[in-house]
């Protein structure tokens, strides 16, 4: 799953691919929309929940158990 997904007190809804850097905005051309609908927006928030009761929950105690080869990034 490569989409960045946020809903807003059930009204709003922004779905894209692009992250916060210069390569998805100029480079990339990658696009995101902002929709206010509130059926919309309920429809991506059930399967933003869905998506989490599939997921496995990280916690830091679980990142600082990792080796230095498995950690994404280091722990503040």
């Amino acid at each position: 799953m490569h989409a960045k997904t946020l809903t807003i007190d059930g009204q709003v809804v922004f779905m894209g691919s692009s992250n916060m850097d210069i390569r998805s905005f100029d480079l990339n051309y990658e696009n995101d929309v902002l929709v206010q609908d509130q059926k919309i927006t309920q429809a991506v928030c059930k399967r933003q929940n869905e998506y989490i009761s599939c997921s496995d929950s990280v916690t830091l105690e679980d990142v600082v158990g990792w080796s230095v080869r498995e950690r994404p990034v280091s722990p503040a």
